[in-house]
């Protein structure tokens, strides 16, 4: 395995390959499996990890790293092979989610800051030892009336940056999360706040990271892409997401960035597809586009697999399908009728 930044960060993003996010808390996974009536236990977690693991065209072919839960990291399949080998094997780089989660930032309502940079340069090395070869850090930024503020960005942008510079001490490729949420209570949140609160965000964040000496060519950038909150009345077109998303970036990202690699932030799963195709056919961009995501990737194999060994094969079909997608999505080649066909 490639062990230099700049290659580990370049394998993650390769042409047509993407992140499947599986670094989900206990908390968020057994919300999960409450949908689909299956009781969260650590051999359950494993085996539908394992599931997703094992699904050869897929992992071989769209995936190009695996953003694991302390849990998982450790976790060995069902035949006593380490997870992290079986995602070796399929080609794939292992990543742990290392941050402790948004807590409420002390003295700003409802705003949060994310925590976990206390004792992190020795979780960083043990990680490292467990075959983790990059890592994430999620920071969220609430818009409202009055938020974010510029405590909030800072904070959240102050963290990013010590955590990236750890995990490059640590031979860690770090990927670098600030999310602007979709979800917030505010109706006005249109796609024209969402584009000058990221631009915000974003210019911060690289400012941070120049000062703390962090390595552009060894980072993934990790952002939301620019568009209205779901509850927003005036829902821009995908057309309009993809321009103004690549307009932010263009404005925020330098070059040496290898990549970005998009969360869902609660999109479709098709609609964050689309999304991502019509970005890269707008033509050459300096960093690669690709996708990072969780719910988006695996909702459908969730849904097949409903807690049963004999539903695995129905599973993975699901899963490769929705990873094929958004692995022509990643080369801009995508489009609903390959979808329905491939359906």
């Amino acid at each position: 395995m490639a062990e230099k930044l700049e290659d580990i960060a370049q394998a993650m993003v390769a042409p047509g390959k993407g992140i499947l996010a599986a670094d989900e808390s206990s908390g968020t996974i057994k919300k999960r499996f409450d949908q689909i009536d299956t009781e969260s236990t650590e051999s359950n977690r494993r085996d539908y990890r394992e599931m997703m693991f094992r699904a050869d065209d897929a992992m071989r072919n769209y995936i190009s790293g695996v953003i694991l839960f302390d849990e998982t990291l450790r976790q060995k399949a069902a035949d006593g092979t380490p997870l992290v080998d079986v995602i070796k094997a399929a080609g794939a780089v292992p990543g742990i989610k290392v941050d402790k989660g948004a807590k409420p930032l002390a003295l700003h309502s409802d705003e949060k800051v994310t925590e976990g940079l206390d004792g992190l340069r020795e979780r960083l090395a043990e990680y490292h030892d467990l075959g983790a070869r990059f890592a994430k850090w999620r920071a969220v930024i609430d818009i409202t009336d009055t938020a974010p503020s510029a405590a909030s960005i800072a904070a959240n942008s102050h963290a990013l940056a010590r955590y990236a510079a750890l995990c490059q001490e640590a031979g860690i490729v770090p990927i670098v999360e600030p999310e602007v949420l979709m979800d917030g209570p505010e109706s006005r949140h249109d796609i024209d706040r969402c584009y000058d609160v990221t631009v915000a965000t974003l210019t911060r964040v690289f400012a941070d990271l120049h000062e703390a000496r962090v390595a552009l060519e060894g980072i993934v950038l990790k952002p939301n892409m620019v568009i209205a909150a779901k509850n927003c009345p005036t829902q821009a077109s995908a057309a309009e997401v993809a321009e103004k998303t690549v307009r932010c970036l263009k404005t925020c990202v330098p070059a040496a960035v290898p990549g970005i690699a998009f969360l869902s932030g609660g999109q479709s799963d098709e609609q964050a597809t689309e999304n991502l195709s019509l970005m890269n056919a707008m033509g050459s961009l300096p960093w690669a586009l690709t996708f990072s995501y969780g719910r988006a990737l695996q909702q459908a194999a969730l849904k097949a697999w409903g807690g049963k060994v004999e539903n695995v094969a129905a599973a993975q079909r699901a899963f490769t399908h929705r990873a094929r997608m958004n692995g022509l999505a990643a080369q801009g080649t995508w489009s609903g009728d390959q979808e329905r066909q491939a359906a």
